[in-house]
This record gives C-alpha cells, structure tokens and sequence, in this order.
C-alpha cells in the first residue's frame, strides 16, 4: 500500500469514529455583560468539563457558531479551532491563570528570538531584521532585556526580566492567556505573542518572525506538501489565536 492510499485509509477510519452530527440550528444567545453563548436547537453547548461554552464577546461566538455550522454528516473538532481554544480557556485556564502565566515564562527562559544562527550570512541577518526590534521593544517597554546566545546551547535569562514578562500577562482573561498559551507554544517564543498583544507586532508579522530559520530551510531546500499542510494548520490555530486578542482590545 503507497504512502498516499494509506493515509486515504486512515482518512476514513477517523471518520468513522467522529461523532454524528446531532443538530440542526446554531444560534447565540446574549449573556450578561455582552458576553455570549452557543445553542444548538435551542439548547446550550458545553464544554467537555460540562460547563457552559460562553464566549466573552458576541463576534468570538458568532466565529465559533460558523464553526459549528460548518460541520457535516460527522463533527470533526480538527476543524473547530475556536471550539477547541474556547475549551481550554474554560476547563483548563480559569482559575489556574498563574499556572499557565509560569508554562509561558519557561517559553520566555528559552525564547526563540535569543538563539542565533552563526551563519549563512544571509540567515543571520534575517534573524537580526525579525527578531532584533522585538528584543529592544522587551527591553524597553517591559523592562526585560534578555541574553543571547549563538547555536542551541541553553543561556540562562535575568529573573529580573522574566518578572517582566510575568507583568505583562498577569491580569490577562482565561480566553486571552489561553491564547497566548496557543501563540507561545506555536512559535517557540513568549515575545513574539506580548508583542502581538500589545499592538507592536501585527500576527502577520509575528508569524514571519517565527519562521526565520524555517523559511530559510524551505529558500535553500524547498518545502514538501506534507510540511506544508502541518504549516498551514499551525497558521490556522495562530491566527484564531490572534483574532481573541484583537477582539478583545476591541
């Protein structure tokens, strides 16, 4: 059996043990302080915790109800990013915010933007043009100006500057560490997503500067179909990951 039949095969297989689509009608009701939840005919969605799945904001659940309505015969939650942010916002984020604070701040110990390249030339400087005003826009901004280092060798970071970080996300609602969570673990960086937060870098930029190293590998290499799908739903999670912070600042 080829490589193509295979996955064809297995395709089918994880169909089959999707759960059936049950409903008819998606629609959203208004919750207090113009919060908003889900129905499906008329009866309210729950997380797999079992709580109520309600969205902070009236457009997040108007995305999350398209999600559902998109489904067809059979629900496959690999389509339903939102959904599945959503869930672990609830279940998983709220009441355990320092928790989820202290897993991005191991990101931030280690962050992808203080590991250089020795060479080419050519990748060097693309790590300095990406990843260089981001690092002086942490320095200045959130007091947390952070060591680098070149190769993979790890290069231990000021306390004092990871409590810099800790600043900016505490405070943050369990939909907006969740998906800062989403963003930090996706690009290898703490960084990148604080900076998207706080407006200095749009997602779009953010996402090129997570891919520095990788988009080099792809110029000198080129880039295979099954890498590229990963890419793209890595690129659909960040950026309904961006979308809750830009709906939230709203």
């Amino acid at each position: 059996m080829t490589s193509t039949s295979k996955s064809a095969a297995l395709g089918v297989s994880r169909a089959a043990n999707l759960p059936t689509r049950f409903y008819k009608d998606v629609t959203i009701k208004d919750e207090e302080g113009g919060a908003a939840s889900l129905l499906l005919d008329g009866k309210p969605v729950r997380t797999p915790g079992k709580s109520h799945l309600i969205f902070p904001t009236r457009a997040l659940a108007e995305a999350a109800a398209d999600e559902w309505r998109a489904q067809q015969e059979r629900i496959d939650p690999s389509t339903m990013p939102l959904t599945k942010l959503a869930n672990s916002a609830i279940d998983g984020v709220r009441g355990h915010e320092q928790t989820v604070i202290d897993d991005i701040l191991k990101y931030a110990g280690s962050d992808l933007l203080c590991y250089r390249a020795e060479g080419p030339k050519a990748l060097v400087a693309s790590q300095t043009k990406h990843w260089d005003p981001v690092l002086s826009w942490a320095k200045a901004t959130l007091d947390a100006p952070l060591n680098l280092a070149e190769g993979v060798v790890h290069v231990a970071q000021p306390k004092a500057s990871l409590d810099g970080v800790r600043h900016a996300l505490e405070g943050l609602d369990a939909f907006s560490l969740a998906a800062m969570h989403v963003m930090t673990t996706l690009t290898g960086s703490a960084l990148l997503p604080t900076a998207v937060l706080r407006g200095r870098l749009t997602p779009e930029q953010a996402w090129q500067a997570a891919h520095v190293d990788e988009d080099f590998q792809i110029s000198q290499w080129g880039e295979d179909a099954e890498a590229a799908h990963r890419r793209a739903h890595r690129r659909r999670d960040f950026d309904v990951a961006a979308r809750v912070f830009e709906t939230l600042r709203a």
